[in-house]
């Protein structure tokens, strides 16, 4: 299990493991990581989680975030990045697989993100190592667009996770799973549709035939079978 390490000049604060599909971050009681300080929004940023990847948010923060001395809106997490948020520092550590246990006792909520205009797919953004699943009875599948310039193309589902969308309007990433396949929000003011009703912040099973719509972009979902 990935986690952050806090810390300010040097002093580490708390070890906190990453338990939870999303994480939010900032000066407000009700975040899963709250950092009272005046110079943290009161939701200043969010860490999503999904199989072994995480991303990082700034959620319009008045100071902004930064990682490894860089401002950021929206990034891969690899292992050994610092997140910077005023004074405060985070690292983002991998545990090997067989750390399964934790000391962090604290609350830790779940979040979505859109999908950039489905003219592609593609890993989430960054070019870290892919962790294949194992074998399970998942059977393939693919998605169909059904509307926009590439209509009726399709895109296999092989990898952990495949990206859809359009960055800065809406993306979504579609997990591939021991049981099943899993759509989650990922960024963007608005959720995806599942035939037809917005999803929220948790992750939805995909079932044979669903129509997903992201970014005004329809596909539909089917097994490979």
């Amino acid at each position: 299990m990935a986690k952050l390490v806090l810390s300010m000049d040097g002093l580490v604060l708390k070890e906190i493991p990453l338990r939870k599909e999303r994480m939010s971050i900032g000066r407000k009681a009700h975040n899963d990581i709250q950092i009272d300080n005046m110079a943290i929004s009161g939701e200043h940023a969010a860490v999503v989680t999904i199989l072994n990847d995480s991303f990082l948010e700034d959620l319009n923060s008045t100071n902004g975030t930064m990682v490894n001395g860089q401002p950021i809106k929206k990034h891969f997490l690899k292992d050994g990045d610092v997140i910077e948020l005023g004074k405060y520092k985070m690292k983002y550590l991998l545990a090997p697989p067989s750390q399964e246990k934790a000391d962090y006792d604290g609350r830790m909520p779940v979040d979505t993100i859109p999908v950039p205009e489905v003219s592609k797919a593609s890993d989430p953004v960054g070019s870290a190592p892919r962790f294949e699943l194992p074998s399970s009875p998942v059977p393939p599948a693919a998605i169909q667009l059904l509307s926009g310039s590439n209509t009726g193309r399709e895109l296999q589902l092989t990898k952990t996770l495949t990206t859809l969308g359009k960055p800065g309007v809406q993306v979504a990433v579609i997990a591939r799973r021991p049981h099943g396949y899993f759509l989650t929000h990922v960024e963007g003011a608005t959720f995806p549709l599942l035939n037809g009703k917005a999803i929220d912040a948790q992750a939805r099973r995909l079932e044979d035939h669903d129509v997903i719509e992201i970014a005004g972009v329809k596909m539909e979902f089917f097994l490979k079978v």
